[in-house]
């Protein structure tokens, strides 16, 4: 079976699930890091919560699914291996720099808040969900089907926190 072969047998499987057909990969992904998000965002209010923030670990694609209540966690994995490079590289890419702006992120506030400038803690931990949430767009776009990501400098900017 020829690549586009095989990948055209792989949008018909995924026909009427939450997975793209487009590119064979799910938004529910995204989850994962909404969680983070969540809870950076209650960390300017309840400082205690950079400890559950530090709890937060990357988790792979696959591993994701393997973990959640998905419906189609089983054929989002499967699915995985035979998503088009052209999607691929790119959604990797971006979850990398997700990954790195947490990681960050959990070191920058952390210092801030023994501190204790809470008018810093808020201002940075405003920058960093905003920063966060413009790759989860560039990687919702992605498993849409978008070829659009982020310049050099966009990204850039966004990890500059």
């Amino acid at each position: 079976m020829t690549d586009k072969a095989d990948f055209a047998a792989w949008q018909k499987k995924v026909e009427g699930t939450n997975i793209s057909s487009a590119t064979l990969l799910a938004t529910d992904y995204l989850n994962h890091f909404n969680e983070i998000v969540m809870l950076l965002e209650m960390v300017p209010d309840m400082p205690d919560m950079i400890e559950d923030c530090k709890e937060w670990a990357p988790k792979s694609y696959q591993d994701h699914f393997r973990e959640s209540a998905f419906s189609d966690k089983e054929l989002a994995i499967e699915a995985y291996d035979h998503v088009p490079s052209r999607f691929r590289e790119p959604f990797e890419e971006t979850i990398q720099h997700l990954n790195a702006i947490v990681a960050h992120a959990n070191t920058q506030l952390d210092a801030i808040i023994a501190d204790g400038n809470d008018e810093l803690l808020r201002e940075t931990t405003t920058a960093i969900t905003i920063s966060l949430q413009r790759f989860m767009d560039v990687a919702s776009g992605i498993i849409h089907g978008s070829a659009k990501t982020m310049s050099q400098d966009e990204i850039d900017a966004a990890l500059a926190l």
